[in-house]
């Protein structure tokens, strides 16, 4: 990669839009960052950009083009490379450049962002990685933010299914975060592209993730929130995708669930409530050229495990007084009527086969 285009790369105020100004006045980035700083400035730049390419980090350049040189599947996509996602063209803000590990080809795939919690509930995670799955099988490519909780488990979904994900990150290409997230980022390279605007050496700093949330937005035709809290920054997501124009979904969950507040407001504001797959694709299947077969196929979800034990009549009580919502033993004992003792054996025994998740303060949660 030219140094003139990771001096503007590194110049964190310019946009893809700054790129176009600057290459209609002077022809090229070479000639852009050899102009004086009246040039900049009548090119429409500000005195805090003209600066930044007048006076690039010689240490930041060097560790950027270090990084692009480890690997063959390192690649600066920049404003004028065909590669540059088309999406993405279409914000007021654009990132001038992207750092990508993997397939830049990637990037020019059909998208759906899967958005939601960090601190996600056992069933929103079954949920999105269900989904995700389900939907790379249609041919979507799934994006996220390599997150914990939703994030995470939508692009495990995806590489699950055998489908394209791609995670846009908050932080220099060479950073994982949060890091346990380390092998999951190698299998996302592996089967899709790590993707992001700051150069190498950028930490994982608060104001960096907004940022981040705009391109996890730009670049798909969707987003889809699975939970999400009142205030998230799933939400910040979600408004981005519909300032660009872009489909909102949302699951709904119970009235009683923090974590469902974040997808109820959407809804509220015009958000398509999602219920199923077929919800996502018949929205989009005209955009996609996705077949009706797909668009109607029902999400599937990992097969019960409890033996068959629902058609036990004291397990069909239990079962049913637990609900979908999380609850105390002492309260599924009072809705059932089965005796405390009776009720903490049955709910070791469906926790010990996966149909039902013990959650912190002692919390039950059923399993699909």
């Amino acid at each position: 990669m030219s140094r003139p285009w990771l001096i503007l790369a590194g110049a964190h105020g310019l946009t893809g839009h700054d790129a176009a100004a600057l290459l209609a006045a002077f022809g090229s980035a070479a000639a852009a960052v050899a102009a004086d700083s009246a040039a900049l400035r009548a090119a429409g730049l500000s005195e805090a950009d003209s600066a930044a390419i007048l006076r690039p980090d010689e240490h930041a350049l060097a560790a950027a083009g270090e990084w692009l040189a480890g690997g063959a599947d390192r690649t600066l996509v920049t404003w004028v490379d065909t590669r540059y996602p088309a999406l993405l063209r279409q914000l007021a803000d654009p990132p001038l450049a992207l750092y990508v590990r993997g397939d830049p080809a990637a990037l020019a795939l059909p998208q759906l962002a899967i958005v939601g919690s960090r601190s996600a509930s056992p069933g929103g995670i079954e949920t999105a990685r269900a989904f995700a799955a389900h939907l790379a099988g249609c041919g979507l490519a799934i994006t996220s933010g390599l997150a914990l909780g939703i994030d995470a488990a939508a692009h495990a979904g995806a590489i699950a299914a055998g489908g394209c994900t791609l995670a846009v990150m908050g932080t220099g290409p060479e950073q994982v975060y949060p890091r346990q997230h380390e092998g999951l980022a190698t299998a996302i390279a592996a089967q899709g592209a790590l993707v992001t605007e700051f150069a190498p050496g950028a930490s994982p700093l608060r104001e960096n993730f907004p940022r981040r949330n705009r391109i996890i937005s730009g670049l798909a035709v969707g987003t889809l929130v699975v939970e999400a809290r009142a205030r998230s920054g799933a939400l910040i997501t979600a408004r981005r995708a519909a300032e660009q124009g872009r489909e909102v979904f949302a699951i709904p969950g119970s009235i009683h669930n923090p974590l469902a507040r974040g997808c109820h407001r959407l809804i509220r504001d015009g958000a398509k409530l999602v219920e199923s797959a077929a919800d996502i694709l018949e929205e989009l299947a005209p955009l996609l050229g996705v077949t009706q077969a797909a668009a109607t196929a029902p999400v599937t979800a990992p097969p019960a495990v409890n033996g068959g034990r629902t058609h036990d009549p004291d397990y069909a009580r239990l079962l049913t007084a637990l609900g979908w919502d999380t609850v105390d033993a002492d309260t599924v004992a009072s809705r059932s009527g089965l005796t405390p003792a009776e009720v903490s054996s049955m709910l070791l025994i469906l926790e010990l086969e996966g149909s039902v998740q013990l959650l912190p303060g002692g919390r039950y949660q059923r399993q699909r």
